[in-house]
């Protein structure tokens, strides 16, 4: 209520006051004790009504003598003959003056006296103007940006009405040049199985449908060469595109081939650049990251590398052709003999995954091409210690595995380092050594993330892969294809089978022939098999794991906060043995190091647990992915895991083609 309303309301206080009273008096002849409840009560009620009113004529001169000392006689003058809107304050907010051009733009020319400045300002707070040196804000079909000037007892507010040039400059903004490329990501795959005039048709329909969603958006749309277009568009089209989460992948992926096969586009924007040269530039940046992380998907990069993504939630698709893999292979072969010593290092707490395929680029080293090689590694943190023990017992006259402390006495200038399963600097089984290290070479199979290893000589990513160990598989075969013991065989087929869940998720054509020349090389199932043996305690902390867990919106959620043995072991196993519960379609098991919450996440391909994870500050894959979670507790994790649950699971759940 407006304070002046008193000024009103104080004679029918009074009046109700008194009639109290009057009804007190009544009351005595037939009820004493009713006279004496209902006078208490009456003489309450007029004593609480003097004292409202002698506080608010004490609030009424305080405000007066602060509208004295905000304005002098020449201030009052100059002010409120003033061409923009003016109005003076008490220390609480409440108006006490406002000039002639502000009763008549902003109030409408009513009395505001008495009233909150919080009226014309709102949501923003007197402080928040003085503090942000100004603020914005909108009355009626006007906008403003308001400064307040703090006096003795008060403060002064001028409203400057600049709607024409917010408007300029938003309008300005809207229409600033964007430059979008896209790739038909999966045109070589789908023309492989066609023929030549179904292939042609899909082609026609995809570049149509192209064509038709760059004049939607005000653009145009020309065709490069490799499959992929360039287009012209506006800010305020890319915004509206990005409220529709890119609707042009879904209308794409209705084209499909005869045998049901569908075909997929990636498109990277560059958006807010300074020009178009810089534009178009983060614009195949956008389109690297968006191809590197699977394909069917939009990646739009910003200032300060900062990216946001759309779609991808299908599966990729498997490259065939190994060409690639031999000009990766021979141009490695190449900085490995120009190497005084070669360092190889996966990532931290490194599974079968990520040693197994350190130990066959360390055989291709050193037996195919005849190097010094070592393996970084940290093996008390190492969920890998069976391959560990395996290869120092058939090599115990040489020294394979050392400590990051021991290899950053041995880099010069002239060692290179290859980094597998792994393109994070931050995840790297030692930070400090890829930061030494002059020459780093990376081969990975993850998802791409917005912060990777970017000064590699050779950046071999391969995200269609199932493994590092399949890709270091192929590698070998060109580099010296008869370097490989049965051990080293064993331990890239380990790799394989973990990434694989046994050649059941993300298993192509590729996959198969890796594994098959790494049993022409000796690998043994049965001794691979035993590389996965636990434990008795491993076992049954992940049984208790599983037992415990509780389903969330088709997703299996198990919370460890014991300290469990190997539990990093055991919580991935877990996650993966949740997966076989029918109707699940994701597993999350959190756990407790520390102060902080790791997360291991699982799926079968209906749930892109990369994009849940990455929500967390983790990554990974598809179907595989972690986060951790520093500073937290189980229970603060848990509520922040069903908070993205909630957010993503909707659009992350689309069943794959």
């Amino acid at each position: 209520m407006k304070r002046r309303r008193i000024w009103i309301s104080s004679p029918v206080y009074y009046v109700l006051a008194a009639a109290m009273l009057c009804m007190a008096g009544i009351s005595f002849y037939w009820s004493p004790i009713a006279f004496v409840i209902e006078a208490v009560l009456a003489v309450a009620a007029c004593i609480v009504v003097l004292v409202g009113e002698k506080r608010f004529k004490m609030h009424i001169g305080s405000a007066v003598r602060a509208a004295k000392n905000v304005l002098t006689a020449q201030d009052y003058e100059a002010l409120n003959t003033f061409s923009i809107p003016v109005a003076a304050t008490a220390e609480e907010g409440d108006l006490v003056w406002a000039n002639e051009v502000f009763l008549q733009a902003i109030s409408g020319r009513k009395d505001i006296r008495g009233d909150n400045v919080l009226r014309f300002i709102y949501p923003k707070t007197l402080h928040q103007v003085i503090s942000d040196h100004g603020a914005n804000v909108k009355i009626q079909d006007r906008e403003y940006t308001v400064h307040a000037v703090r006096t003795i007892r008060g403060y002064v507010l001028y409203f400057i009405d600049d709607t024409y040039y917010k408007e300029i400059n938003r309008q300005y903004n809207e229409r600033r040049p964007v430059v979008a490329i896209m790739a038909f990501d999966n045109r070589e795959e789908l023309a492989r199985d066609s023929s030549g005039m179904e292939d042609a048709r899909i082609a026609s329909e995809v570049e149509s449908v192209l064509t038709q969603w760059a004049l939607d958006m005000g653009g145009f749309l020309k065709k490069l060469s490799g499959g992929r277009f360039l287009m012209m568009t506006d800010e305020a089209h890319i915004v509206a595109a990005k409220e529709k989460r890119f609707e042009i992948l879904d209308k794409v992926r209705e084209i499909k081939t005869l045998e049901n096969r569908r075909a997929t586009v990636s498109i990277g924007v560059g958006r807010g650049a300074a020009d178009l040269q810089e534009s178009e530039h983060w614009a195949r940046q956008a389109l690297d990251m968006a191809l590197g992380r699977g394909g069917d998907q939009v990646a739009v990069k910003q200032k300060d590398d900062m990216y946001e993504f759309f779609g991808g939630l299908s599966k990729g698709v498997e490259k065939r052709d190994k060409v690639r893999t031999r000009v990766i292979a021979a141009t490695l072969s190449d900085h490995i003999n120009a190497s005084d010593v070669v360092l190889i290092m996966g990532h931290k707490f490194s599974d079968l995954d990520s040693v197994g395929s350190a130990v066959g680029m360390w055989s291709a080293v050193t037996k195919g091409l005849g190097r010094e090689a070592f393996i970084v590694i940290d093996r008390e943190q190492s969920l890998a210690k069976q391959i560990i023990v395996s290869m120092e017992k058939v090599t115990q006259d040489r020294k394979i595995f050392i400590e990051p402390w021991e290899a950053q006495a041995m880099i010069t200038g002239r060692t290179l380092l290859i980094v597998v399963d792994t393109h994070s600097p931050t995840f790297v089984e030692s930070p400090d050594v890829l930061r030494q290290v002059p020459r780093v070479v990376v081969i990975d199979h993850h998802r791409m993330m917005v912060k990777h290893i970017d000064n590699a000589i050779v950046f071999y990513h391969e995200p269609y892969a199932s493994s590092a160990s399949e890709m270091v598989a192929e590698l070998v075969q060109y580099i010296s294809s008869n370097c490989l013991g049965r051990v080293e065989a064993e331990a890239l087929m380990a790799g394989i089978m973990l990434d694989t869940k046994s050649f059941v998720l993300k298993t192509g054509v590729r996959t198969f022939e890796a594994s098959a020349y790494l049993r022409r090389r000796g690998a043994d199932t049965v001794e691979v098999k035993r590389l996965f043996s636990n434990s008795i305690d491993t076992y049954k902390a992940k049984s208790q794991l599983v037992s415990s867990a509780e389903i969330y919106n088709n997703c299996a959620i198990a919370c460890s906060s014991e300290n469990i043995p190997d539990i990093r072991v055991a919580s991935a196993q877990a996650a993966d043995e949740l997966l076989s519960i029918q109707g699940v379609t994701a597993s999350f098991v959190l756990f407790q190091s520390g102060n902080s919450v790791s997360i291991s996440a699982r799926s079968l391909g209906d749930v892109n647990v990369q994009i849940l994870m990455e929500a967390l500050g983790g990554g990974g894959h598809l179907t595989m992915a972690g986060a951790q979670l520093e500073n937290s507790t189980l229970r603060d994790a848990r509520q922040q895991l069903i908070v993205v649950l909630n957010e993503q699971l909707e659009s992350a759940t689309q069943h794959t083609m």
